[in-house]
C-alpha cells in the first residue's frame, strides 16, 4: 500500500495526528503541489511527494510516518505569465502559509527570486535554479502543552485596562538577572522580569511582532536588522529567533504566555496582515507569490504584473479573497485556542478592511471578526491607518473594536509644549468622545497613547527638538519630521539641572495625562524609568542598544517609576478615572448631577470666552463620583476628582472650586513634587500656586 494516501482537505497545513501528517495547500490556479521533506537540519532534499488530491481549490493528501520535527517545503507547478498576475516557479522551494514552525534563515542569493535578476525585463525572465539550500523551512509540529487548567482568555475587562508595549527581544537583552541564554527570548520573560511589570500595575502586555518575519536585504548589507518585526513571511509560526531552544519554539513561547497569566497579565500580539516580505514585483518568491500570487496580492486591475501598494511595502495583501480571509481567520484563531493569547493590535488595520473601492466598515473581513465566536472574546485593537486613499480613519472602524488614537499622541504632546490650548485637549481627556461616542462605542474603544515603539522614547521626546537617524545609515532622511518634542532648553544629554529637572516633570506631566485620562492608556516599556535611543525616532533597524531596554536606568530614576506606580494606583482605586460612559459635561435633570464641569483659574465654569481663547492653558475638570455610572438611572457613589492642567510657562494662581459633596479638596498627584507620603487637604475657595507646567489631581472629601 502506498504511503501516500488522499487526506483531507479541511484540516489546513501541515496537521499531524499521532500516525502521520495531512498536508493541504490552498492555491486557485496550480497545476501539481509537492511536498519537500528535508533532513533534520533542512540542508538535504530527501523526497518529493505530489499531493493526489484537489477539492474546492485545496490540493491535499497524507503522508504516513511524517511526525513532528519533520522539515518540509512546498513546490507549486503552474503558468509563469506575471502579465497575467501569475508567477509559479517549482524550482523555488516555498513555505507553507499554515506552517506551525519555522527552521532556518533565508539568505539572500540570487537563487530566492523567481525572475533571474539581471535579465531583460527583470521579472518577465524565468529562473531555473533551486532556491531551498538559501530559504527557511517549515516543520511538523506537535501542539500538546499542559495549560494545567489555565483560563484561554484574558483577566481584564477593558475599563480596567493599561497596555504596555514592549519587545520580546530588547526587553530582557540587557536585563541582569536574566541567565545569558535566555536573555532576549521568549524564556527572558522569567517570574522576576514578569514581577516588575505586574508592579507597574498594568495589566496587559502588547508585545511587537512575533510571527516569523524576514530581514531586508538592503539593511542586511549595512550590517542592520528588521529589528521591530513588520515583515512577516508566516502567520502561524513564532520566530525561532526569539526561543532560546529553537527547536521547541511554540512551546518556550507558550510557556511564556503561561507565565504572564500566572501573574494575571495579559498578552497582546502585534499582528501583520496587511502585506507579507516579498515585496513587490521585483521581491522574492519565497511563499504566497508562488503559491497563487493572484489570489494572495491586490494586484493592479488592467496591469497584474505590478502590485496595489497601500502599506509602502510593496505589496499589499488581498483580504478580499475569501481564502485569504479564511487564512487569517484561521491564524487569529489558531493563536487564542493554541496558545491562549488575549488579543491583537493589527498593524496598519485600515489595509484589512479594503475592498477594490477603498475603506470599508463592512468589509468581509471585518464581518468575519465581528461575528466570529473566538475573537469577541479577545481585545482587537486597529491601528486606523495606511497610506492608501482614505487611509486615515481614527473613529471609523465598527463597534467592538478599539483604535489607536494619534489624536490624542499629538495634542498632549502640543500641549505640554506650550502649542494647544484648553479647547484642543480636552476632547482628548475625555476618551475623545468627538471621535468614538457613536453606535453604542465605549471609551475604551479609544486607545491612547503618547510614545509608542515607533517615534522617540518619553525621554527623547523631551530631550530632542529633532531626530537623530545617522546609525540608520539613510542621511538622517528616514522617520518623522513631525515629532512635535521640546528638549527643555539643550539638544540630548545636559548637565544643567534646571533643565534635567524640567524634564523629568514635562514626562510626569505626559505619564500623568496619559494614565489620568478617559479611555484605554498605552505605555512604552522603558519610559518609567527615562530609557533612551540617543534621538532616534526609527529605531526599527536597530538590533543593539538604541534599542534594547537598559536596566542601569531603572535604579537612577527610581522615583519615577515609584510616581509612575502611584498613577496606576489612582486609576485602579477610582472608577471616575476609567468610566465605561463617556464624559459630556450634560447635566441630568433628574439626578441633578453633571458628570463633568470645566473649569477656569478663577475656580468658576469656563464659558465660550475661555474656550476660545487660543492662550487659555491653565484650566481644571472635575469629574461627579455622583454621576450615572451605567444605563441604569442612578447616581453614582464614587470619589469627585478633580485634575488641573497648567501649560502655561509661569506659576498661576488657581482657585480651588467648590463642588457638591464636600468643601475639602485632598491633594493627591503634584508634579512638582516628585514624592510624598503624605495627601495634604486645601479647603474650597483655597488659592493654589499651580507650578509652571505641572498636573495636579484631588479628591473630594466631605
Amino acid at each position: 500500500m502506498s504511503r501516500v494516501r488522499e487526506g483531507s482537505p479541511h484540516a489546513h497545513g501541515a496537521i499531524w495526528d499521532g500516525k502521520g501528517t495531512n498536508f493541504t495547500l490552498f492555491s486557485a490556479n496550480a497545476t501539481k503541489v509537492e511536498v519537500c521533506l528535508f533532513d533534520a537540519r533542512g540542508e538535504k532534499e530527501l523526497e518529493r511527494v505530489e499531493l493526489p488530491e484537489y477539492t474546492d481549490q485545496i490540493w491535499h493528501g497524507y503522508l504516513k510516518d511524517v511526525h513532528p520535527g519533520s522539515v518540509y517545503g512546498m513546490r507549486v507547478h503552474g503558468p509563469y505569465e506575471p502579465d497575467a498576475g501569475h508567477r509559479f516557479n517549482p524550482n523555488k522551494l516555498l513555505l507553507d502559509p499554515y506552517a506551525r514552525g519555522h527552521i532556518g534563515e533565508l539568505k539572500w542569493d540570487p537563487a530566492i527570486f523567481g525572475y533571474t535578476l539581471g535579465a531583460k525585463d527583470d521579472d518577465l525572465s524565468f529562473d531555473e535554479r533551486d532556491s531551498a539550500p538559501f530559504v527557511p523551512k517549515c516543520v511538523v509540529v506537535n501542539p500538546d502543552f499542559d495549560w494545567k487548567g489555565q483560563p484561554r482568555v484574558g483577566v481584564t475587562s477593558w475599563d480596567g485596562t493599561i497596555i504596555y508595549e514592549t519587545h520580546v527581544r530588547g526587553f530582557t537583552k540587557l536585563h541582569p538577572h536574566v541567565p545569558q541564554h535566555q536573555r532576549g527570548t521568549y524564556a527572558g520573560f522569567t517570574k522576576e522580569v514578569i514581577h516588575y511589570i505586574k508592579s507597574l500595575g498594568v495589566t496587559t502586555v502588547e508585545l511587537l511582532p512575533i510571527h516569523t518575519f524576514i530581514n531586508d536585504s538592503y539593511l542586511l548589507e549595512k550590517k542592520l536588522t528588521n529589528y521591530w518585526g513588520y515583515n512577516s513571511i508566516g502567520f502561524f509560526a513564532p520566530d525561532p529567533r526569539y526561543a532560546s531552544q529553537p527547536e521547541h519554539t511554540l512551546r518556550e513561547f507558550k510557556e511564556m504566555v503561561a507565565r504572564f497569566h500566572d501573574a494575571g497579565l495579559e498578552v497582546i500580539l502585534d499582528v501583520v496582515y496587511n502585506h507579507t516580505a516579498e515585496g513587490n514585483e521585483l521581491g522574492p518568491t519565497l511563499s504566497f507569490k508562488g503559491i497563487d500570487n493572484e489570489s494572495y496580492y491586490r494586484l493592479l486591475p488592467d496591469r497584474k504584473r505590478y502590485y496595489i501598494n497601500d502599506t509602502g511595502t510593496g505589496n499589499t495583501f488581498n483580504l478580499s479573497n475569501f481564502r485569504v480571509i479564511q487564512l487569517v481567520m484561521d491564524s487569529l484563531r489558531y493563536w487564542v485556542n493554541e496558545t491562549h493569547v488575549d488579543g491583537f493590535r493589527f498593524d496598519l488595520g485600515t489595509v484589512l478592511a479594503r475592498e477594490p473601492g477603498g475603506f470599508d466598515s463592512h468589509s468581509g473581513f471585518l464581518k468575519a471578526v465581528d461575528q466570529d465566536p473566538v475573537l469577541s472574546t479577545v481585545k482587537l485593537i486597529a491601528e486606523p491607518w495606511d497610506i492608501g486613499p482614505g487611509g486615515y480613519q481614527v473613529g471609523g472602524f465598527p463597534p467592538g473594536w478599539s483604535e489607536w488614537n494619534d489624536r490624542f499622541r499629538d495634542t498632549v504632546r502640543d500641549f505640554w509644549r506650550t502649542d494647544a490650548s484648553a479647547r484642543d485637549i480636552a476632547p482628548r481627556l475625555c476618551a475623545s468622545g468627538d471621535v468614538f461616542n457613536h453606535q453604542g462605542r465605549r471609551p475604551w474603544a479609544c486607545v491612547n497613547f503618547v510614545t509608542a515603539h515607533d517615534g522617540f522614547t518619553l525621554n527623547d521626546l523631551v530631550s530632542y527638538n529633532d531626530k537623530h537617524n545617522a546609525a540608520n545609515g539613510e542621511n538622517n532622511m528616514d522617520g518623522s519630521n513631525d515629532n512635535r518634542s521640546w528638549n527643555c532648553g539643550a539638544e540630548g544629554p545636559t548637565d544643567n539641572p534646571d533643565i534635567a529637572a524640567l524634564r523629568v516633570r514635562q514626562m510626569r506631566n505626559m505619564l500623568g495625562t496619559l494614565l489620568l485620562s478617559q479611555g484605554t492608556p498605552m505605555m512604552l516599556a522603558g519610559d518609567e524609568f527615562c530609557r533612551t535611543q540617543q534621538g532616534n525616532n526609527n529605531a526599527y533597524c536597530q538590533d543593539n542598544a538604541i534599542s534594547w531596554v537598559d536596566w542601569t536606568l531603572k535604579e537612577t530614576h527610581a522615583t519615577l517609576i515609584e510616581f509612575v506606580r502611584k498613577l496606576t494606583w489612582m486609576r485602579h482605586k477610582y472608577p471616575i478615572l476609567r468610566r465605561s460612559r463617556f464624559l459630556t459635561g450634560e447635566y441630568s435633570k433628574e439626578l441633578d448631577v453633571k458628570d463633568l464641569t470645566w473649569i477656569n483659574a478663577s475656580g468658576s465654569e469656563m464659558h465660550a470666552e475661555n474656550w476660545s481663547d487660543a492662550g487659555m492653558r491653565c484650566f481644571g475638570m472635575i469629574m461627579d463620583g455622583r454621576a450615572q455610572p451605567t444605563g441604569v438611572r442612578q447616581r453614582g457613589a464614587e470619589a469627585t476628582m478633580l485634575l488641573i492642567l497648567n501649560g502655561h510657562f509661569d506659576v498661576v494662581e488657581f482657585t480651588l472650586p467648590v463642588a457638591p459633596g464636600g468643601n475639602v479638596w485632598t491633594r493627591l498627584i503634584d508634579t512638582n513634587v516628585p514624592h510624598e507620603d503624605e495627601t495634604p487637604a486645601f479647603k474650597s475657595g483655597d488659592v493654589y500656586g499651580v507650578t509652571a507646567r505641572s498636573l495636579l489631581l484631588f479628591s473630594l472629601v466631605e
